[in-house]
């Protein structure tokens, strides 16, 4: 379809859709603007935030109206001679400054616009450098890219003025302001006045730009990139397309008084009846204090109780209050790991019997589904595209995700994580377990939290049992957090091999001896769980206690799952009764080598054969520290940093099933022939985490060696914390002096995950998930991007990442063996039916490598 040479086009023909025009595209994207920045929203001047990015809405195609540009999207799309000429964001950008220094906007918000458009298609850059990169040139009389720019602006101008004009008219008030504006690129007026603020002496100015500016930037930007794309995407423009569904806080506290309905509240009761008191006192007590903190100058509280005193509900009534209280819409729950996040979704799926496709709630992170429809009306069911974008763009009123998903989307985030940042604004963040956050972000976490709370009337919840100070002047929600330690479930003590640590760091624990004393529990009709610091580790623990169990519940997984041929048929009811007619005890292993839908399962057995009390030995690593809702007679934690202690503790009599659980902290010895012990070579890398943290048990000791739960728990936790910030100076201020110096390209290479080589395996177990292989291969192979988008969300489930450091490693190696699904996505297949040496029912996707670097969680 040939276009009208007399008119101006900003997106093509697409199917049955006609050409969009380029005024219609600008003023929709800014009509787009009043649902997503609220006009009270202002910059850290006091300047109105939305008449900025109304006016960045407006021009930020204005390069699109050249006739290389309309001949690209009408019959010219791949004429290189043109790709320069067509580029539109350059010009875009020069326009973006013009018109916010026409409104009299200050001179750091006018580059904060020309930065926000120039890149609303890529990555923020390097702020001032790439500024003052654009003016350089010009200045030395030799910029191509300038004089480029400045014939784009000539071909409008002679071409499309009247387009031009009334874009100008719109943004500025006034269409003679588009003709100086062309003049002033012509004879370089403009990018004079933007070197004046950026160059001196001929080299960027580094005292230029304010320590604010990287949040201005990515406001403005995030911001259009949303507008933009959901205009493209052809999303209703109207503001329901925009708005959340809150959560009722009344339905909340419903569901919770029936839980606590049948429950005595009795201080003097049973163990039970006095958690349930107890529970019960600290909601109490967290609610009235959110009344006092909605009016206190803080924008940032924490939340401090044990584990099993019902944070998860507490937390989610302290922000559904907050919301309230302040006026906000959304709330955003973001947790450690992935592993947690379904037990808190299923929970609320229960609560407003929803699920997570709707405007109420979210699930957003690696393995999820993320997608937004319409439920009323089948027909107007949102367009797939559009579902996930503004899914992902956390429009629901309650968006259950993680760190990693939440705080990169603020450190250098890509084009469509800055999606997700308007929705903040004026929002509730609960941060559950933060002391997981990795140990480098503790002095940035606290900058982004800053920004969140300054620029986007953010409220932050830091909730958690080991408080790791992270955010100086916060509230306490939590009146006498200590009062609730002291309601001992537990009773921690330390390993032969764990004192031998202290005192010489010599002879740790063997294999053997660990087996003996998960053997002892099982004699004594209790289950245990012990944490292993790394794979390996927890796969020569499993090893050793195989020889004595009588039932693998890897195994009876195994044989149901080849029963029912579907991993989602599979009820671990029925694995229960298997389990308890095969044997009078049983063995789990647990690691992220199994794929998450069998892990998913494998606890919630596991959670059931404990809860009727069956002897059960659960051999895992760290995923099972945080947040799991399951508990356990004994556990037994490989030496690690306080917080992973008592987390770990936190799955031991978690609701008082017993008079008092024991915890042992123990020192394992190195597997296989490694010359590290796993607690080394996880917790001594960089900071040396091990010596803080067994001094500081050693320290809070009672005479006759005994550790009471509040000793360790609250005492030895906040004395750790202490030194790891007066005498390691945890946190890499570096990575904070990137936010105040608007290094948008270093905070982007920054993540929150090891950055290692890693390749996702598709492990096929059943006929159904081969031939899910074979279609997403299909797809993929005739570029039916919908359909391959679809079926690549349900590999989510069945997938396993596996590291590598090495592309020479023996792991790598193995990967190499496998079939290749999509080999830019680094996507394999592995078919445990051809690949038996590949994969182990009970221990997971297995590889002939035992260096450590490949082995942690």
């Amino acid at each position: 379809m040939a276009l009208d040479p007399n008119e101006r086009y900003s997106h093509p023909p697409e199917g049955d859709q006609p050409p969009v025009k380029l005024v219609s595209h600008l003023e929709d994207v800014a009509g787009r603007i009043d649902h997503l920045v609220s006009t009270d929203a202002t910059t850290p001047s006091g300047e109105s935030l939305h008449e900025i990015v109304r006016r960045l809405a407006l021009v930020h195609d204005l390069g699109k109206a050249t006739e290389w540009f309309q001949q690209y999207i009408d019959d010219d799309r791949r004429n290189p001679r043109q790709e320069e000429k067509r580029h539109h964001s350059p010009l875009g950008s020069f326009a973006a400054f013009a018109v916010l220094e026409r409104g009299g906007f200050e001179a750091e918000t006018c580059i904060a616009g020309f930065v926000a458009v120039a890149k609303h298609h890529g990555q923020l850059p390097h702020m001032l450098k790439y500024v003052a990169g654009r003016t350089e040139g010009s200045l030395k009389g030799d910029d191509k890219s300038l004089d480029l720019v400045a014939h784009q602006a000539k071909n409008i101008h002679d071409e499309a003025q009247a387009v031009a004009r009334t874009v100008f008219e719109k943004a500025t008030g006034d269409g003679d302001n588009w003709t100086a504006f062309a003049q002033s690129l012509v004879d370089d007026s403009l990018v004079e006045r933007i070197a004046d603020h950026v160059v001196l002496d001929e080299q960027p100015n580094v005292d230029a730009l304010s320590e604010s500016c990287y949040s201005l930037v990515l406001q403005c930007w995030s911001s259009l990139v949303l507008a933009d794309k959901t205009s493209a995407a052809g999303a209703d423009k109207g503001p329901e397309t925009y708005a959340a569904e809150s959560p009722s806080t009344d339905r909340l506290n419903e569901y919770i008084a029936d839980i606590e309905d049948g429950a005595s509240a009795n201080p003097d009761g049973t163990r039970a009846e006095q958690l349930n008191y107890h529970r019960s006192r600290a909601r109490t007590s967290v609610l009235n204090n959110t009344e006092v903190f909605a009016n206190e100058d803080s924008n940032v509280a924490t939340l401090t109780l044990p584990t099993g005193m019902g944070k998860t509900l507490t937390g989610l009534s302290a922000a559904f209050d907050l919301r309230d209280r302040l006026g906000g819409e959304r709330v955003v729950y973001a947790l450690p790991f992935t592993s947690i996040i379904d037990q808190v979704v299923d929970e609320i799926e229960t609560i407003y019997d929803t699920n997570t496709a709707g405007r109420l709630l979210t699930a957003h992170h690696h393995l999820a589904e993320t997608v937004i429809q319409e439920k009323d009306d089948e027909e107007a069911d949102l367009d797939d595209n559009v579902g996930a974008m503004l899914a992902e763009a956390w429009r629901s009123g309650l968006t259950v995700t993680t760190f990693v998903q939440f705080f990169e989307s603020l450190a250098g985030p890509r084009n469509t994580q800055s999606m997700k940042l308007p929705a903040l604004r004026d929002s509730v963040v609960v941060l559950d377990e933060p002391q997981s956050l990795p140990l480098d972000w503790w002095k940035l976490v606290p900058r982004l939290v800053e920004i969140l709370t300054e620029q986007y009337d953010v409220t932050v919840i830091a909730m958690t049992a080991t408080q790791p100070e992270l955010f100086d002047g916060a509230y306490e929600l939590v009146d006498d957090p200590s009062s609730y330690f002291g309601v001992e479930r537990v009773q921690y003590e330390l390993d032969t091999s764990a004192e031998r640590y202290i005192d010489d760091q010599t002879d740790p624990k063997s294999y053997d001896g660990a087996a003996d004393a998960l053997r002892d529990s099982l004699e004594s009709n209790e289950s245990a769980l012990a944490v292993c610091n790394t794979i390996d580790s927890a796969r020569e623990l499993t090893e050793r206690v195989t020889e004595f169990t009588g039932v693998d519940i890897g195994d009876i997984y195994a044989d149901e799952l080849a029963a029912v041929g579907d991993v989602d048929s599979v009820d671990p009811g029925v694995l229960v009764g298997r389990v308890v007619e095969r044997g009078n005890d049983a063995l789990l292993h647990l690691s992220t080598r199994l794929r998450p839908a069998d892990r998913l399962t494998l606890i919630e057995t596991a959670k059931r054969l404990t809860q009727r009390g069956y002897p059960l030995v659960t051999v895992s690593t760290q995923l099972i520290e945080a947040g799991v809702d399951i508990s356990f007679d004994r556990v037994y934690r490989d030496l690690a940093p306080m917080d992973s202690i008592v987390q770990s503790a936190g799955r031991c009599n978690r609701s008082f099933e017993s008079d008092r659980g024991r915890v042992t902290v123990w020192w394992l010895d190195s597997p296989g022939n490694q010359v590290k012990t796993p607690a080394e070579a996880v917790y001594n890398r960089g900071v040396s985490l091990l010596p803080v943290a067994a001094s500081t048990l050693d320290a809070v000791r009672a005479d006759d060696g005994s550790l009471s739960e509040t000793d360790v728990a609250r005492t030895a936790v906040e004395r750790y914390y202490e030194r790891l910030h007066e005498e390691k100076d945890v946190g890499k201020q570096t990575y904070a002096n990137y936010v105040d110096n608007a290094r948008a390209d270093e905070l982007g290479r920054l993540s929150l995950i090891d950055q290692r080589h890693a390749a996702d395996v598709l492990v096929c177990r059943t006929d159904v998930e081969r031939k899910l292989a074979e279609q997403v291969r299909e797809a993929n192979h005739t570029y039916e991007f919908e359909e391959l988008r679809r079926l690549l969300n349900k590999t989510k489930p069945l997938r396993v990442s596996v590291p590598y450091y090495r592309e020479d490693s023996q792991t790598a190696d193995a990967i190499g063996d496998l079939p290749v699904i999509i080999e830019e996505n680094g996507l394999y297949e592995l078919d445990a039916r051809q690949y038996a040496s590949h994969f182990d029912g009970t221990t997971g996707f297995v590889v002939p490598e035992n260096t450590v670097d490949h082995l942690f969680l």
